[in-house]
């Protein structure tokens, strides 16, 4: 059981851009109520790769933010929670221990880890860091998104708690490993395309690798607009 930040933003343009972004989360210091789409009051620019039912919420562990400063020196945002465009920061929870299908009690909500997160080009411009969301991908400190399975209030100080595990032994650690550093991996591949808790559209990532023997082309997501 850890206790949680809770964050939240609207759409506004990135810094030194015209883009617009709901990537700017500021801890709320009251209870937002929590449905199948996201946060009451939270925003995404970009529907088609942001937000959604399989990316509700987004999860960082605040435990990563030590390494960071260690990686890249002072910067501001790195001094509290929501440089990463989470929703949810904790400390205690990372992605070596939380597996996919992992259901949590999120204050009055139930939720399901569905997914670790893809980084885009807005972590680059968001950092002011020329390779920031290359940085997060081959450091698998991704962080991850739930899927909301009943939804409810939640509040700043709230507690999460895990309450079930369906597949324990896919954390999003090991996805991480395969889809980013092992990436052709036959027997690897199988079982994700097989893991019927992962969100759909990561399943046909690694069905489109089996079937083509190709890793995609990630440099639009990384460096240009998604």
């Amino acid at each position: 059981m850890t206790q949680i930040t809770l964050l939240a933003g609207r759409v506004a343009p990135l810094p030194g851009s015209d883009r617009l972004s709901g990537i700017d989360k500021r801890p709320v210091d009251r209870p937002l109520m929590l449905g199948h789409q996201g946060l009451q009051g939270d925003e995404q620019a970009d529907l088609r790769v942001h937000g959604g039912v399989e990316k509700a919420v987004h999860h960082y562990p605040f435990d990563h933010y030590a390494a960071w400063r260690t990686d890249l020196g002072p910067l501001p945002l790195l001094d509290a929670p929501g440089a990463f465009g989470e929703n949810v920061s904790t400390l205690g929870l990372t992605e070596a221990d939380v597996a996919v299908g992992d259901i949590f009690r999120l204050g009055g909500a139930l939720v399901q880890v569905s997914q670790g997160r893809q980084p885009c080009w807005k972590l680059t411009q968001r950092l002011g860091i020329a390779d920031m969301a290359r940085r997060v991908q081959g450091t698998g400190r991704t962080g991850w998104y739930y899927r909301v399975l009943e939804p409810g209030l939640v509040a700043p100080g709230d507690r999460t708690l895990r309450i079930d595990r369906i597949a324990p032994e896919w954390t999003l650690r090991r996805i991480w490993h395969a889809f980013y550093i092992d990436r052709l991996n036959p027997e690897e591949l199988r079982g994700i395309a097989a893991l019927e808790v992962l969100a759909e559209g990561w399943r046909r990532h690694a069905l489109r690798r089996l079937e083509s023997g190709l890793v995609e082309d990630w440099t639009k997501r990384l460096e240009g607009s998604a």
